[in-house]
């Protein structure tokens, strides 16, 4: 049988085992002692928590990918849409994050869903739609902001999806085909102004020299003899034609 001491002694190697944790590298302990927490986190290696006197609290100092739902959000021209959105933080501060807030997961959930539905309700749909960039540099800074007390580090927001109702969609389709058309005009009027610009100046060309003109001629008539099902009305100019007619001199008279 075993004697009292050898029963402490083995009681006491059971709670050393017991008290002994273990935290990856990218964690850390928050220890409360008798209720008052330790100075500084403990961690990651091995580290001994004594029971009841004793309680660790985990912190992972990891990066947090948070997916934020879509949230109903009416813009400031009066559009409802639907946006969500995802956010990149990590712990900075673990007893920061232990302490000054109950939980630092949900409490950053619902600030960046509350943060998100105030920010887009101040900027009109094609502002939202262009300028996604700002708007997510912009619910970073504000997210950012608010978490620091908590020991929590905002480096990332970004609107994956905005969900538009089909009566807008529709309403955007048909001003960007009315842009495009717009565009089109403005392309075939300048081109038109080019080519009138360009045709004025040969017509400047030509007329200080006639040869030019019947030279433009014959070119336009090698151009068409190309195509085989052209008939070609070839004119003669007066002056060739005085060379084939007799003109009968006049007689003086006596």
């Amino acid at each position: 049988m075993f004697t009292f001491p050898v029963i402490i002694g083995i009681l006491i190697v059971f709670y050393l085992l017991n008290a002994i944790k273990i935290l990856r590298e990218y964690e850390r302990g928050v220890i409360f002692r008798l209720g008052r927490v330790l100075a500084k986190p403990k961690g990651p290696g091995l580290i001994f928590v004594f029971p009841p006197i004793d309680r660790m609290v985990r912190v992972s100092l990891r990066i947090v990918v948070m997916d934020i739902p879509p949230q109903d959000v009416i813009t400031k021209d009066n559009v409802s849409v639907k946006v969500n959105a995802v956010v990149y933080f990590r712990v900075m501060d673990p007893q920061k994050a232990v302490i000054e807030v109950q939980d630092y997961l949900f409490a950053t959930s619902q600030l960046a869903q509350t943060t998100l539905r105030s920010v887009l309700g101040e900027v009109e749909l094609d502002e939202l739609l262009s300028e996604r960039e700002k708007l997510n540099a912009q619910l970073q800074e504000i997210i950012d902001m608010h978490t620091d007390p908590w020991g929590i580090k905002v480096q990332l927001v970004e609107m994956k999806h905005v969900d538009l109702p089909d009566t807008m969609v529709r309403a955007i389709a048909k001003q960007a085909e009315a842009e495009r058309e717009k565009r089109a005009k403005i392309i075939h009027a300048d081109g038109e102004f080019q080519a009138s610009d360009k045709l004025t100046k040969a017509a400047d060309i030509i007329s200080t020299n006639p040869q030019a003109l019947q030279l433009r001629f014959l070119g336009t008539l090698t151009e068409i003899a190309t195509e085989k099902n052209s008939t070609i009305i070839f004119p003669l100019p007066l002056e060739f034609l005085k060379a084939f007619s007799y003109i009968k001199p006049k007689t003086e008279k006596k």
